[in-house]
């Protein structure tokens, strides 16, 4: 989802008083209740109206357009091909009713040669802008036209290549540019914005990505976009022409890589993510948390300057690689999607499960005392490492049981995150295990 906003600069000879001016090759997804008007020659030019005309010329329309006129086809026959001339009765379905001299003729279209006359009036090869004009003075003047269309969006897309022991990567960044919106844009000036822009959508809403392309000269500048901050949202701005193609995508880098950002990889089994308090205590002792059942693999590092970054990162998707130490190949590791991410925060993401690092969740004891409004759990937590090096693994418990909540007995020291969250940071021995138990109780 996203949006442009189409600013193109033409040059018109006008006369005084009433002109008729048209823009053609404009968007074909033009909202024209979005379009704005400049004369930059003479600011007294005055609008009386505007139009936005869309009415394309095809073979369907072409046809209804010379029902009951005089056409001629040509049509195979065996080796040969037979001409058919007379009035078009009817065109439906792939099926021509032709009157001839002879009789009716009913042909398929799609095996028909047709040929016409001229175009008829009101047919347009191209959307077109059609304003009616009262011009102060004659002469030629430069005029421009902005207007919103969609077809045309953009996205980030980043690429880390971690190094071997998985401290550092080197961080590359691009736009994607979609057109679908009907038009090229030849030698362009590029905006983005990048924010949650609030648009009114007829269904729902879309957290959008607005482009912003303009059509005058602009001197060719090194690659890479300027950030800027307007409004609550931040621009983007190329400095440098660049022709975006109809019906394609393109990439442009966002900003030069990166080598060297300081990364930390993380392993975390969280079996309770999926929970939170509810309005009443769960006392079901057979209840299952939903949540990870496998250790996750997370991978976050600081975008701010003493990292190499501190650019506002617009949201997209987040790539990771590493070199494979036989061939020297990269191999590609996980992906995950970033929001808008500020400079001087985190960027966290997720790459996938450990293969080799497996966690298991257990009640050994579940007591309630509904009287008493009392309950207490005890539960064992064990991560296993089946690899030939010490793996450090963050366990986190979520205690949705209840709000109040008490740890009354541990076999390790833990931390206290949130409300209702507490986490261990635990080294497991290669091929080892850890085990983890606790004992809560909940009052209510």
């Amino acid at each position: 989802p996203g949006f442009g906003v189409v600013r193109q600069t033409r040059s018109f000879e006008l006369r005084k008083g009433l002109n008729e001016v048209s823009f053609t090759d404009v968007a074909a997804f033009l909202d024209p209740t979005s379009v704005g008007f400049r004369d930059l020659t003479d600011p007294n030019t005055a609008v009386l109206e505007q139009a936005f005309k869309f009415d394309l010329v095809s073979p369907s329309k072409l046809l209804e357009k010379y029902l009951d006129e005089q056409i001629a086809i040509t049509v195979t026959e065996g080796e040969g091909t037979r001409r058919i001339a007379g009035e078009l009765l009817s065109a439906s379905q792939g099926r021509l009713v032709i009157k001839t001299d002879d009789g009716l003729e009913m042909v398929d279209s799609s095996d028909a040669r047709i040929s016409l006359g001229s175009l008829p009036d009101g047919f347009l090869t191209k959307p077109t802008l059609v304003w009616m004009l009262d011009a102060a003075q004659g002469g030629d003047h430069e005029i421009r036209s902005t207007y919103q269309t969609a077809g045309l969006t953009w996205r980030a897309d980043y690429n880390l290549v971690l190094n071997d022991d998985d401290t550092a990567a080197d961080v590359t960044a691009w736009v994607s540019l979609l057109n679908v919106s009907g038009i090229e844009y030849p030698n362009a000036k590029l905006k983005l914005v990048a924010g949650d822009v609030q648009k009114i959508q007829p269904a729902r809403q879309y957290r959008a990505a607005a482009m912003e392309m303009a059509r005058d000269g602009m001197v060719g500048k090194s690659a890479g976009f300027e950030e800027s901050s307007l409004f609550e949202y931040h621009l983007y701005t190329l400095p440098r022409t660049t022709t975006i193609a109809r019906n394609s995508t393109q990439q442009l880098t966002l900003f030069p890589a990166v080598s060297g950002v300081e990364i930390a990889k993380e392993l975390l089994y969280d079996p309770t993510s999926a929970m939170g308090w509810n309005r009443e205590p769960y006392m079901n002792p057979g209840f299952v948390p939903g949540g990870a059942d496998k250790v996750g693999v997370y991978v976050s590092f600081k975008n701010d300057t003493d990292n190499g970054l501190g650019v506002p990162l617009p949201k997209g998707r987040i790539r990771a690689y590493k070199q494979d130490a036989a061939d020297g190949s990269l191999e590609f590791v996980g992906e995950d999607l970033i929001d808008h991410t500020p400079r001087n925060e985190e960027v966290r993401i997720k790459l996938g499960n450990a293969f080799d690092v497996v966690g298991e969740r257990r009640v050994v004891d579940f007591k309630i005392d509904k009287a008493r409004k009392t309950m207490s759990e005890t539960i064992e937590l064990e991560v296993r490492n089946q690899k030939d090096a010490v793996q450090t693994v963050v366990i986190r418990e979520h205690l949705y049981r209840w709000r109040t909540w008490e740890m009354t007995e541990r076999n390790l020291p833990f931390k206290r995150i949130d409300a209702n969250t507490i986490e261990w940071k635990v080294d497991v021995a290669p091929e080892g295990e850890k085990t983890i138990r606790y004992t809560v109780r909940y009052t209510w």
